[in-house]
């Protein structure tokens, strides 16, 4: 909405209208609130390691017994086949855009819900509450670089002039889990089936994604439909970035890039229409 001063004779005319257009998205809203955007942010993260004993040292601790885990059963049980790469390596530079997108689309997705106290009471950008949501897991995925980064040189690997493209995913995995988060907010408002739906829905998407295993396994006629998954193009891009013999993106993850950008557009837009009857619905 946008207010329209309108001068009529000696009084003053508020005219208020329907914004149209990329005005509609109210990003201009979202910069003025960036200091409650900070706040809901920090207030996410601490929620999510409220009352634990070992308090934030669970973000380095999770993705380490993420890669143990998965080391054993797929690296020493199955033996999954990652050519020159150390299978905890190959699996932890994947765990980390993966548990970011994971943790990012379940604190958004259920973010309107899980805040409706305020939303009644007070107004601001209701976007900023599914933002908040996705902004808070950049430190837990700053956490897993940091863990990666170890075991890394451990392994002594040599440092690449490709590192230097690793921002590049993290945007599109950032932009990713913001577009799934706000569809998914934008519907659990009216259906709260939504909450359940999406821990099923991320446990599918890790199984179509190549997270424990190489792409080189999915079968080559189903190769272009599988890379169209934006965090195929993620995965593969990281490894790019941190080991030789992994080819680089191709079209495909330009193609997948669009279609981050197309659900990002399109679910902002649906949920700046939602919001303005968020407030009863809820």
């Amino acid at each position: 909405m946008s207010a329209i001063p309108a001068e009529t004779g000696h009084h003053h005319t508020l005219v208020i209208q329907p914004t149209k257009g990329w005005a509609a998205l109210g990003l201009r809203d979202l910069w003025e609130y960036r200091e409650l955007l900070y706040y809901l942010s920090w207030r996410e993260l601490q929620g999510s390691y409220r009352q634990t004993a070992l308090g934030f040292s669970w973000v380095f601790l999770r993705p380490i017994i993420s890669m143990v885990l998965l080391t054993f059963v797929f690296g020493r049980i199955i033996e999954v086949p990652t050519g020159d790469i150390p299978y905890p390596l190959f699996v932890l530079s994947a765990l980390i855009p993966w548990n970011f997108f994971t943790n990012a689309v379940t604190r958004s997705s259920r973010s309107l819900v899980d805040n409706m106290r305020v939303i009644s009471k007070v107004y601001f950008p209701r976007m900023i509450i599914p933002i908040s949501g996705t902004i808070s897991g950049l430190v837990d995925y700053g956490a897993s670089l940091i863990v990666f980064l170890f075991v890394f040189l451990l392994y002594r690997m040599p440092l690449r002039i490709e590192m230097l493209a690793l921002p590049i995913f993290s945007v599109v995995a950032f932009a990713f889990a913001l577009s799934v988060g706000l569809w998914l907010a934008t519907l659990s408002v009216k259906y709260r089936d939504v909450a359940f739906a999406v821990t099923f829905l991320l446990q599918a998407m890790m199984y179509l994604s190549p997270v424990i295993y190489p792409v080189e396994m999915v079968p080559q006629q189903l190769q272009f439909i599988y890379q169209l998954n934006p965090m195929t193009g993620v995965i593969q891009g990281i490894r790019w970035c941190m080991f030789d013999n992994v080819a680089p993106p191709g079209v495909t993850f330009v193609l997948s890039t669009l279609v981050v950008v197309l659900c990002l557009v399109s679910g902002a837009f649906v949920f700046r229409r939602t919001e303005r009857t968020v407030v009863d619905i809820l």
